[in-house]
């Protein structure tokens, strides 16, 4: 029943590939059992998945790296790339082409050697790599946008945020070394689907966090489970290891978009009040907290090019829920509905109610930096693009007379108009 793992600092894990993703294919194959049209179906073939994807330590297949296959060319361009890792401009897609699809694992391992996490926390450069190979691959490729380039995505900008004079002043190696392990790990083993999908499905995560932070619950208790698998911090003393733990499921569970307003109003009341003092492990961990939740949401934030591409893709993801909820008879999560929930809708209300109002705090506390200034002039500059691409198909729309959706030409006709 229960696959989790109370290890000695008393922390429950979860074995690691015990809850895999939801196998679309497998739940859109009808030729077995004819059509699946109910929820009870629907309930047990999800609930299948957990034992067809048994654990890959059980199975005996132990992970490994991907071959580098790359000529001196690519390598070099990669290391170029990473010359400028704390550039904003920074391409993720790109570095992780360069990398053969290891962008995540070359990014940390860079990052940790960048600020001295390995020489500082004694760590073994081959076990640290072996636990950053188990993270990429928990992270699903089929995802859209919750893949191991998302959290490449999330780990660059959270060293970004990590070097803001107003933070980096204050951030003890601990700190840095939580910070960059959090945005590694906060979304792995993503299924692709939202928590009310995993509950009015009943799925087995749901139960076991009892519908509470179902996703940030489980990304935090496998990313436990992979660190004590690993033994990367098993030579350090356990009180350490043990608050290590506790803190990155601090940092995960912040990620939750339901605590939005929670941390929001907290967030606003210090720098209202002027009483955060960073030199206060509390209020340093708190403001770790707050740069993760930037960190997760900056695709607004990135140069129009490489915003555009995550906007797709995350629209895409919730239109795969959509169409698997419509073919099941489930009720259809919003912004998942792809015949009335368009890209460009999707972005101008997600950039004004959950991105603008965090990225303008988060200046106010940085204190108007270049890094602050441009990813707001970013914002400002995507969002009048998402809103001209709005206006364009409302016009197309009611010209064509269709239902609010432009024709394939149509939409890169648009594209082409709007890319610098």
């Amino acid at each position: 029943g229960d696959a989790r793992v109370r290890g000695q600092t008393g922390v429950l894990s979860e074995r690691r590939g015990s809850y895999p993703f939801i196998d679309f294919r497998l739940l859109n194959n009808t030729t077995l059992s004819g059509e699946i049209g109910t929820k009870k179906k629907v309930k047990r073939l999800l609930s299948f998945q957990r034992y067809f994807h048994a654990s890959r330590l059980l199975r005996g297949i132990v992970p490994q790296a991907s071959l580098y296959l790359l000529d001196e060319d690519y390598l070099g361009q990669a290391r170029h790339m990473l010359s400028k890792v704390g550039m904003w401009d920074f391409d993720i897609f790109l570095f992780d082409r360069l990398t053969n699809g290891n962008s995540l694992v070359t990014l940390l391992c860079h990052l940790f050697n960048v600020h001295g996490l390995i020489h500082h926390f004694q760590l073994d450069m081959v076990t640290l790599h072996r636990f950053l190979v188990m993270v990429q691959e928990d992270y699903h490729s089929q995802n859209p946008y919750h893949n191991a380039v998302h959290a490449a995505d999330v780990t660059q900008a959270m060293h970004c945020y990590l070097r803001e004079p107003k933070l980096a002043n204050f951030l003890t190696p601990s700190d840095i070394m939580l910070g960059l392990l959090a945005a590694a790990a906060h979304d792995v083993d993503h299924p692709g689907v939202n928590q009310p999908f995993l509950i009015k499905t009943k799925h087995h995560l749901a139960s076991l966090y009892q519908n509470v932070s179902v996703l940030e619950n489980h990304h935090w208790r496998s990313t436990i489970g992979m660190l004590r698998e690993s033994r990367l911090l098993a030579h350090l003393p356990k009180e350490v290891t043990q608050d290590i733990e506790q803190q990155l499921g601090s940092l995960i569970l912040a990620t939750d978009i339901n605590r939005q307003n929670e941390f929001l109003i907290r967030l606003k009341s210090h720098l209202d009040n002027q009483d955060l003092r960073l030199e206060d492990a509390q209020d340093r961990h708190f403001m770790l907290q707050i740069a993760l939740k930037c960190a997760d949401i900056c695709n607004p934030c990135r140069l129009w090019d490489l915003s555009k591409q995550w906007s797709e893709r995350v629209c895409e993801e919730f239109y795969r829920q959509g169409d698997l909820e419509q073919k099941f008879e489930l009720e259809i999560s919003p912004l998942c509905n792809q015949q009335k929930d368009t890209i460009p809708s999707i972005q101008i209300g997600f950039m004004t109610y959950i991105v603008e109002p965090l990225f303008e705090r988060w200046a106010q506390f940085t204190g108007d930096t270049p890094l602050s200034e441009n990813m707001l002039n970013h914002l400002r500059r995507n969002k009048a693009k998402w809103r001209s691409l709005l206006h364009k198909q409302h016009s197309s729309s009611r010209s064509n007379d269709h239902s609010g959706q432009v024709t394939g030409s149509q939409e890169q006709t648009l594209n082409e108009e709007e890319n610098p």
